[in-house]
């Protein structure tokens, strides 16, 4: 894609786009320093996208400038030719940087809780990739597609964070929907294969099965996924990731075949070879919650790397709709934890 001017394009209105967010299991293996030396075996990773979403939107600004600004945060005007990529938004001005963007300013609108464990950033760089794709296109240039918006936003993310970074929250941002990956190693050129566990006619089924809770603790995945890193690198813990990529692939096939009973072992299992690699992975109420799904057989597991954030879980509708209360309760003991109102979602990118 060719560095286009978009200013006449943003003259004409704003450029809006929105993703999804995701829950996960199986994460890290989509990080190229565990699947590659573990391709033999195909790594699995699942993500499910939520309709908590994150919008951005592309307005004029002054020539020789950007800004950029987010519910929450403190916004921020740099000058095109010197804006810090160390800076909190830092993966934006790299993104707006690989547009060549110029007298643009950049808003960022996200429904989740901050550094909630969703994906939240990632999915928002995935939104701004959509957006100037989308202006490039009124301007006359061929769209980017999923595939490519997901590369360049990962590109970005990896580049600033100067760490290892995976793929899930990309995907499941421009994809949405119920999908098991398999990390391919760069196989004919594929980094990975998708494959949709199920179609959208069982959303209103599926929403049944599934509760999501925010701790009240915000997460910090850098310490947890550093560690991962760094004991995988020594040859330490490498059957667990092996266990892990098993246990996510049995997941999938529950899940496909409706078995939220099996579902929820399989997730359980997960959760606890996690635990005991990183008991810091479920802090503030985590560990009631785990613990109370557990009890109605139901799955429960922390997004992301855990250590704050969410907890998500699975199981027959009975079920759930019995842990709900139990989640409540235990919720309400914890300041700024609650419960949250998401439901599948399945358009991904907008």
């Amino acid at each position: 894609m060719t560095v286009v001017d978009i200013t006449a394009v943003l003259e004409k209105g704003d450029i809006k786009c929105s993703v999804p967010m995701r829950v996960d299991m199986g994460g890290t293996l989509d990080i190229s320093i565990f699947n590659l030396p573990l391709r033999s075996i195909g790594p699995k990773t699942f993500n499910l996208a939520v309709d908590m979403r994150t919008n951005v939107t592309l307005s004029k600004f002054k020539a020789g400038f950007i800004k950029i600004s987010s519910r929450g945060f403190k916004s921020a005007t740099f000058k095109t030719a010197n804006f810090p990529l160390d800076h909190s938004f830092g993966l934006f001005f790299a993104v707006a940087s690989y547009f060549g963007a110029d007298g643009v300013q950049i808003h960022i609108d996200s429904s989740s809780p901050p550094k909630s464990g969703l994906g939240g950033s990632s999915a928002a760089a995935v939104a701004l990739v959509g957006a100037f794709s989308k202006a490039h296109e009124q301007m006359g240039q061929k769209a980017l597609s999923r595939k490519a918006i997901v590369n360049i936003a990962h590109a970005a993310e990896q580049s600033v964070a100067g760490v290892p970074c995976g793929l899930q929250d990309q995907l499941g941002a421009a994809f949405g929907g119920v999908n098991q990956w398999t990390w391919t190693g760069y196989t004919q050129g594929q980094e990975y294969s998708r494959r949709l566990l199920l179609k959208k006619n069982k959303k209103k089924d599926l929403d049944k099965c599934l509760l999501f809770a925010y701790c009240g603790i915000q997460h910090e995945s850098a310490d947890v996924n550093g560690f991962w890193v760094k004991k995988f690198k020594t040859g330490k813990m490498r059957d667990k990731w092996v266990r892990i990529s098993d246990l996510t692939s049995e997941f999938a096939g529950c899940l496909a075949s409706w078995d939220m009973e099996g579902a929820a072992r399989a997730m359980n299992a997960e959760t606890d070879i996690r635990r005991k690699m990183t008991p810091g992975v479920l802090v503030g109420p985590g560990k009631d919650l785990v613990n109370a799904a557990k009890k109605l057989s139901c799955g429960a597991r922390f997004t992301g790397a855990g250590g704050g954030g969410c907890i998500w879980a699975i199981g027959n509708g009975d079920n759930i709709e019995t842990l709900k209360p139990k989640w409540a309760d235990i919720l309400n003991k914890s300041k700024g934890a609650c419960l949250l109102d998401m439901t599948t979602d399945w358009d991904g990118l907008i």
